[in-house]
């Protein structure tokens, strides 16, 4: 699944950006996209900035009311956002500026569907190889970009899942562990323990039936009846063909 953001102050140039990402997917069964679209730059950042919302990919005009595209993507970046930027304008104008806010594309409207599906190869190739090696996750105020071997362990806390990095900071999702393991479950390295843990192999340093050591210094009590589950996994995924 693909979160992409359209944002434009006109409807009609809304319909032909989803026009053309429909025209795509047509063409790429293989990917998903879930389009939300926005007439304004303030909409857009609202919704990043209120919700666990972080589009994949954002296709922004520049000139648009209060607020241009520009901003709004410098506002993205402020936040701690990574997400693909393709702007769409009818002037050359604020090339310059679009690569300073690291703009993925910068395409000149009318748009070509060539060019257009082009720009897509290249960053939906970008998305997938990334996605291997990061994870997008947003703290109250924030979007972080955690590295997966970064991830020492996750554990439930009430509504929150507080998430322990190997540089020492902890961050606090407002996420479900259920929704957590969903993204996690596709790394081998990381494992569900109970109800209340997802642990990193990577970084497990010992364990017996009581806990699991991590290699910070901290220590994951196991519940009962996990250890023999708990061990067989961490065997084979160390001593797996």
């Amino acid at each position: 699944m693909y979160n992409i953001a359209l944002c434009d102050d006109k409807g009609t140039e809304l319909d032909k950006m989803e026009a053309m990402l429909n025209s795509y997917q047509e063409k790429h069964e293989e990917y998903e996209f879930q389009v939300e679209r926005f007439t304004s730059a303030e909409e857009m950042l609202r919704r990043v900035r209120g919700d666990e919302y972080n589009p994949d990919l954002l296709l922004t005009d520049i000139y648009m009311g209060k607020k241009s595209g520009i901003e709004a993507a410098e506002e993205l970046r402020n936040m701690g956002s990574d997400c693909r930027i393709i702007f769409l304008s009818v002037s050359r104008e604020h090339a310059m500026e679009a690569f300073d806010v690291y703009a993925s594309h910068y395409l000149v409207k009318p748009v070509s569907q060539g060019k257009f599906f082009t720009a897509m190869d290249m960053l939906l190739k970008d998305i997938k190889e990334e996605r291997k090696r990061y994870l997008i996750l947003q703290t109250k105020g924030r979007i972080n970009r955690v590295a997966l071997r970064d991830i020492l362990y996750l554990e439930a806390q009430k509504r929150c899942q507080q998430v322990y990095l190997a540089d020492g900071e902890t961050l606090t999702l407002r996420m479900t562990m259920t929704s957590l393991f969903e993204i996690l479950s596709e790394y081998q390295e990381f494992v569900k323990v109970g109800a209340a843990y997802i642990i990193n192999l990577i970084h497990v340093e010992s364990l017996n039936a009581q806990e699991i050591r991590i290699d910070n210094g901290d220590a994951v009590h196991l519940p009962r009846g996990a250890y023999q589950v708990f061990r067989e996994q961490y065997f084979d995924f160390y001593c797996k063909d």
